[in-house]
């Protein structure tokens, strides 16, 4: 098949979406079938050609669900140029990745001529006093005709589909998202520095409000209480990262280490390097690639339960959920690990198990089938459900 899948953030910078079409990409190329992807793009990367990738406007900051989406700025030319792309390209299918997000995704779904298969990824708590969710429902009449537009559609989680079918309900199949397992587990090696007889609790995400680095932080001095040879690792990059570095300078805390941006290859190593691995985060995730990675790596999880990452952790099972925004109650889960080495081992089995079942050959494979299920379906459309 020749498959075009679209993009509404940007490819310059790092994202869960964004990783997801690359890899979904290439397991479509490495099993014969030709691709591209569309993406708006910033910065000096957005003039360096990739293969496979249009790279269509450039992207302006906004404030979405606790983040920041980097999406295609208003362009009224971009809808034209979106139009020819696809007139040239002529794709047996197009994926369009957050069909309703402004811009690309929107001027893709405009213009889409041949069969339309939408994924939606994003998960928040349905609140009538959320702005996000305000902002939301005030667009949905706004969207619904091009909602309709879809012959497809797919979340990535059950958060995604509780979130989604609030304000469109129709039949979506659950497909997740996947795990890179490449580099993870016995193949990246530990950082040797690290591999001292400190216990390590590592932290792997961006620093903003709703990742929760900061009742990660402020357990630090719990978890010392009982574990004082502990070091405490913060991978990634954000707008609060300056602003906790200072706060553990004024603490005075010693072995707390904040690395910046880091490579995929480095990052696995972190894992490699790590005895617990934390994810705090308050609410705004639809599943939680993060802790597959942790599972692949073979770390034992302590997670917030948030209905996210409830999808990917089974309490006890494969890891231990805490209230969210709870410092106490994750220092006394990350006590627990750092206590109990048979709790870790079970996990860590428990852990590689599960996120085999999510490596990408098999999510991509469940993704063909639905596109090749949902084709017939339009050649065959007798019996086919339309949504109003």
């Amino acid at each position: 098949m020749k498959i075009g899948l679209v993009s509404p953030y940007d490819w310059s910078y790092p994202g869960g979406v964004r990783d997801h079409v690359w890899h979904l990409a290439n397991e479509f190329i490495a099993q014969g079938h030709e691709v591209r992807i569309l993406a708006p793009a910033s910065g000096p990367q957005r003039k360096v050609p990739e293969k496979h990738v249009y790279k269509i406007g450039w992207t302006t900051p906004i404030p979405a669900n606790g983040s920041i989406a980097r999406v295609a700025a208003f362009d009224p030319a971009l809808t034209l140029r979106v139009r020819r792309v696809l007139q040239r390209e002529n794709f047996d299918i197009l994926h369009i990745h957050e069909p309703l997000v402004p811009g690309l995704s929107l001027a893709a779904l405009r213009g889409s001529q041949t069969v339309t298969i939408g994924t939606f990824h994003t998960a928040s708590e349905v609140s009538l006093t959320s702005t996000f969710n305000l902002a939301y429902a005030s667009l949905v009449p706004l969207l619904r005709p091009l909602w309709r537009r879809l012959d497809g559609r797919i979340v990535v989680s059950n958060a995604a589909y509780k979130f989604i079918t609030h304000y469109f309900p129709a039949e979506y199949r659950i497909i997740p998202n996947g795990v890179n397992l490449e580099n993870l587990g016995q193949v990246a090696r530990p950082f040797p520095a690290l591999m001292d007889g400190k216990q390590n609790i590592l932290f792997v995400g961006r620093f903003e409000k709703r990742k929760g680095a900061k009742y990660l932080l402020r357990a630090i001095p719990t978890i010392r209480e009982s574990h004082p040879n502990t070091r405490f690792i913060f991978v990634g990059e954000g707008r609060l990262r300056a602003g906790f570095q200072r706060y553990v300078e004024r603490q005075g805390w010693r072995d707390v280490i904040f690395t910046g941006y880091v490579p995929n290859e480095d990052k696995a190593r972190y894992f490699a390097s790590a005895h617990v691995f934390c994810a705090p985060a308050t609410g705004g995730e639809s599943l939680g690639i993060v802790l597959l990675e942790a599972m692949a790596a073979g770390v034992p999880i302590v997670a917030s339960n948030i209905s996210g990452y409830a999808t990917v952790v089974t309490h006890g099972a494969d890891g231990l959920l805490t209230p969210p925004r709870s410092s106490e109650d994750l220092a006394v889960a990350i006590g627990q690990l750092l206590t109990y080495e048979s709790l870790r081992q079970r996990f860590i089995h428990a852990g590689r198990q599960k996120a085999h079942a999510y490596a990408w050959p098999h999510v991509a494979a469940q993704v063909l089938d639905y596109y090749c299920e949902i084709i017939d379906e339009v050649k065959n459309p007798k019996g086919r459900k339309i949504y109003g």
